[in-house]
């Protein structure tokens, strides 16, 4: 059984590439909501699958990281909050991962269910309470911008990890095979 927190080689070159494409799908693959600085991040899906993958560790570094790197790169300095409320995000839907046996070829029903309660309940933390407590708390922004910009992040960004990380793990566990399904002829 897979334990929850392990962190392994593999979990390391995951964290690696999966903040890399978090970055560049954060900074050029998002969708407008109307809300100023809140879009529909693509990156979410990926982090979300991520952390299904490889665990809560990887998933919240990810999209820690890919955060932090996109803010810097594109406006000079991160917006801190967020970027903690991503990585909480991530972190918390990667408490479906031992469970998950999409590396066997297993997705089922119950899989897509369990991983989309757990990246929910991520985005509902994240965004509805980390994001613009921490917003108010370090950068004295008004509530109800904050909170109205948390609940807009926490819908988009669960659309975003449900419907693209669903599909990356369903096609994912296509791609391999399960236990006991190659015979000797």
């Amino acid at each position: 059984m897979k334990k929850l927190f392990e962190f392994k080689t593999k979990n390391i070159v995951a964290t690696g590439l999966g903040a890399a494409l978090f970055t560049v799908l954060f900074m050029y693959v998002k969708i407008p909501t109307g809300i100023p600085e809140t879009q529909i991040q693509t990156a979410y899906g990926v982090g979300a699958f991520f952390a299904a993958m490889f665990g809560p560790i990887a998933g919240g570094l990810i999209a820690f990281i890919g955060h932090a790197l996109s803010d810097s790169v594109q406006y000079g300095s991160a917006w801190w909050s967020w970027v903690i409320a991503s990585g909480c995000a991530c972190f918390i839907a990667g408490f479906c991962y031992p469970s998950m046996k999409v590396d066997e070829g297993v997705f089922g029903k119950a899989d897509l269910i369990r991983f989309n309660l757990w990246q929910l309940i991520g985005n509902a933390v994240a965004w509805i309470v980390v994001a613009p407590v921490l917003d108010i708390v370090i950068y004295s922004e008004p509530v109800n911008l904050v909170f109205t910009q948390g609940i807009v992040a926490c819908i988009s960004n669960a659309i975003s990890a449900g419907v693209i990380g669903s599909l990356l793990l369903y096609f994912y566990s296509k791609t391999r095979s399960g236990k006991g399904t190659l015979s000797e002829e």
